[in-house]
């Protein structure tokens, strides 16, 4: 596995990139709502992301045919936007945007709650980002990166939510998926001493049900709950600093 230590010029570039990908959010918050379709806000994220000198790196990423990716319900990830999907009240949708800017990228994404969400799936939701957060205090250089896995874990096993085990958060800088992995439950795979310098995604995606997902075979892509039962996620890219971590995602 090769951790890439970033240096001070890049881990500058992750910030202008991580603080261009917050804003993007920010601005599509005030048209996630009943009666807009995805593809909507896909173009909207689009010229968005053009009009700031970047790029939208999920675009073509892969064969991936969109610009962001839209998860609703009982999609856990890659939700491919369409204008055949409508937001309905009740509904809940994680909306992941990375962005290109200079050569870098910045990734972060948020599970929106579409008018009036019943109480289980609401706090579902807000547990979810509990969970990256309290993963993401975790972070500590010299401590093991399983330590943000164990934490998310012990979090969210009380609540009797399961944990996706099929995606991880990963490494990310000048290309979108670098190492190492970042597991959201407890494994030895994670045996990874933090450094200061390094960057990385923690994206916890947390299930009502059970944890096992299913792909599309249609879409090659999008990917859901086997059981139908609704995922929340929350996700920020994060510095290791010689404090812990600093979030590159927010402002």
């Amino acid at each position: 596995m090769m951790i890439n230590i970033k240096t001070k010029e890049e881990i500058k570039k992750m910030k202008k990139a991580g603080k261009l990908a917050a804003e993007l959010l920010i601005y599509l918050e005030p048209f996630v709502k009943e009666g807009i379709t995805t593809q909507y806000l896909n173009d909207l994220a689009e010229q968005f992301t053009k009009k700031n000198g970047a790029i939208s790196a999920p675009l073509n990423y892969g064969g991936f045919p969109k610009s962001i990716c839209t998860s609703v319900n009982n999609v856990v990830c890659h939700g491919i936007p369409s204008e055949d999907q409508i937001l309905k009240d009740g509904d809940i949708i994680n909306v992941d945007v990375t962005v290109i800017l200079d050569g870098y990228h910045g990734d972060t994404s948020k599970t929106f709650l579409i008018g009036n969400v019943n109480e289980e799936v609401a706090n579902l939701v807000k547990r979810t980002k509990n969970a990256m957060e309290r993963g993401i205090n975790a972070v500590k250089p010299g401590k093991y990166l399983y330590e943000v896995g164990k934490t998310i874990e012990k979090y969210i096993g009380k609540f009797g939510y399961s944990i996706v085990k099929d995606y991880t958060g990963h490494g990310i800088g000048a290309k979108f998926h670098e190492d190492p992995p970042v597991f959201h439950h407890y494994t030895t795979e994670n045996k990874i001493r933090l450094q200061e310098g390094m960057i990385f995604t923690v994206e916890p995606m947390i299930n009502l049900g059970k944890s096992k997902t299913i792909t599309s075979k249609e879409d090659k892509w999008t990917v859901t709950t086997s059981d139908n039962s609704i995922s929340a996620q929350f996700e920020h890219t994060i510095l290791v600093t010689a404090n812990g971590a600093e979030i590159l995602t927010k402002i």
